[in-house]
């Protein structure tokens, strides 16, 4: 069969339906291939390169297989990296197609810049970002680097690969035939590494664990869900984990960090072992200052990427590289034979929430606390960067099996939009999108391809014309010098409504929580919801640099931060 055509057979024996690009000249032949096959493999276009990126991401971060996405030589294969870094960073398994010129064309191994016409060296640029990548200059190289990458994407800590065909290299003929290749088995836990578990394990009087995106990347959920259940051992979360457990849970006290719930904070200053499962662990989980974090605890870190542990953060930290399916049954052991109950951890736990209730209770945490508890259960949730992402992660309450999906690592703004277009694909679901005024102008244009296939994705825009983040930093470290982040500033945000009309998307405006969210349900179809908030809106607490993660702005009344200190 003719090459583009056996690279789309190879994505339909992966069981992958739904892959996402946008037309070139260099991608000629696979997008004719993708038609060929439309009634087993969808190829979707998207309104620019970049979101075909960000709904590849989507794709995988819900379905666990391998988003794809496509692109042309050049301009079009640039427009990727964004979506490929933030595959990179927060492990997303996804294979990333760049057509190149001719190889008769191309200027490889001479000293022009270009010699072919958007001739762009793209695998030189990505490397850096990539599990792997690599230029088929050969036809019978095509399938085996097709297997090789595909397998490199889901082995070990997950990510992205980029393979660069070069155009004559996708018409040629070549015979269909793949041989497989096996996912490596990390090692297991040594016997004197298993002994120090043990023993610290045996000491240990207030357990805390420490849940990251890795648990639902695994595939490990229902393990660790039992672990909890069994052992009834606080857990927080890392921000990108939030969904690991519903927000009713007994065992769940929020998420660590500089912006994150309070009581998880103190919670991990008062734990004395602090088990990591899949996060790395990073300077938003920990403070600049990390001597600060976990300062009375032993840390025991499970993740199957041995680099992320280079990033040493306590001294003795014990490190353990492993599979979390591998390693959650040998933690649960441990925890079943060697660990001493004491509810009195809970108790202190519980007072601690308690005490926090009640404070930074803003309105736009209000307004996601009243979404969220009329969101339906089988809906997948997309977040932005910036505030909106932060009050998400906040005061969401998340119900059992929901998915909230987010740009963690690298944070990308505009994701939100077309990742929410992946993640319908993949779960033929619902999808709640929120996003801010500033993100939401990233990729706005894919407005009209959820408008085009009356997909039912009801996008939520927190609007309070402002970069909110930034203007909020500048107000604490620039005299309030709002340059760039509001309309005096050179900041606009646009009509919304406008918008709404020019795709043909029923709109809704409000100002606060009070409106039913059920209407916006009825239809199957997309709908913009914007909420009107005012400019001066913050995320709290914050925390200012080198603080300790307990002492977060605005600073607590210094009665009750003393009270909790003390416990």
């Amino acid at each position: 069969m003719k090459a583009s055509d056996a690279i789309v057979q190879f994505f339909i024996d992966k069981q992958i339906t739904d892959i996402f690009g946008y037309p070139g000249g260099m991608v000629t032949h696979l997008m004719d291939s993708f038609d060929k096959y439309k009634n087993k493999i969808s190829a979707h276009v998207t309104y620019n390169e970049q979101g075909a990126s960000f709904a590849a991401c989507g794709y995988a971060q819900v379905s666990l297989k391998p988003g794809v996405a496509y692109a042309t030589s050049g301009p079009g294969a640039t427009n990727l990296i964004t979506g490929i870094c933030n595959a990179y960073f927060d492990g997303i398994p996804a294979i990333f197609i760049t057509g190149q010129v001719n190889t008769y064309e191309s200027g490889k191994g001479l000293s022009c810049r270009q010699k072919g016409f958007q001739e762009t060296d793209i695998l030189g640029i990505v490397r850096p970002v990539t599990k792997y990548c690599s230029y088929i200059g050969k036809t019978e190289d095509l399938l085996p680097e097709l297997e090789k990458a595909y397998t490199i994407a889901m082995d070990g800590r997950c990510g992205p690969v980029v393979l660069d065909v070069p155009m004559n290299v996708q018409r040629a003929d070549i015979v269909y035939s793949l041989n497989g290749a096996q996912n490596q088995v990390p090692s297991l836990i040594d016997e004197n590494q298993l002994q120090v578990i043990i023993d610290i394990v045996k000491t240990a009087k207030r357990p805390c664990f420490l849940a990251g995106a890795g648990i639902r990347q695994s595939g490990s959920l229902n393990q660790f869900v039992e672990l909890i259940n069994e052992n009834q051992i606080p857990v927080v979360t890392s921000m990108i984990a939030i969904d690991t457990l519903p927000s009713n849970h007994s065992m769940k006290y929020g998420f660590i960090g500089a912006y994150g719930d309070r009581t998880a904070n103190f919670i991990v200053e008062k734990c004395d072992l602090l088990i990591t499962l899949g996060s790395r662990l990073d300077i938003r989980q920990t403070g600049v200052n990390q001597k600060n974090f976990a300062p009375h605890a032993k840390l025991i870190r499970v993740d199957i990427d041995r680099q992320e542990c280079t990033n040493k953060i306590k001294p003795d930290e014990i490190d353990i590289n492993l599979d979390l399916k591998e390693a959650i049954p040998v933690l649960s052991q441990i925890l079943r034979n060697y660990l001493n109950k004491n509810k009195d951890w809970i108790k202190l736990c519980n007072t601690i929430r308690n005490e926090l209730s009640s404070i930074d209770d803003q309105l736009p945490n209000q307004i996601v606390t009243s979404l969220s508890e009329k969101i339906p259960e089988d809906v997948v949730i997309t977040t932005d960067v910036g505030q909106n992402q932060v009050w998400i992660s906040q005061s969401f309450q998340v119900k059992e099996n929901q998915r909230i999906l987010f740009s963690g690592g690298h944070g990308a703004m505009g994701y939100s939009l077309p990742a929410a277009i992946g993640a319908y694909y993949a779960s033929r679901k619902p999808i709640v999108c929120f996003n801010g005024d500033g993100g939401f102008q990233m990729n706005i244009q894919e407005l009209q391809f959820i408008a085009s296939h009356h997909l039912p994705i009801k996008i939520i825009v927190f609007n309070n014309h402002s970069l909110g983040m930034i203007r909020h930093f500048q107000e604490m470290y620039f005299d309030s010098r709002y340059a760039q982040t509001i309309a005096s500033g050179n900041y606009f945000s646009c009509n919304l409504r406008k918008i709404s009309e020019a795709y043909n998307i029923p709109f809704y405006e409000f100002s606060d929580s009070d409106f039913t969210v059920k209407h916006v349900f009825d239809d199957m179809g997309p709908c913009l919801v914007e909420i009107s908030l005012p400019e001066e809106t913050y995320v709290i607490p914050k925390l200012a640099v080198g603080k300790p993660n307990t002492d977060q702005e605005p600073p607590l009344d210094r009665v009750l931060y003393r009270k909790l200190m003390d416990l």
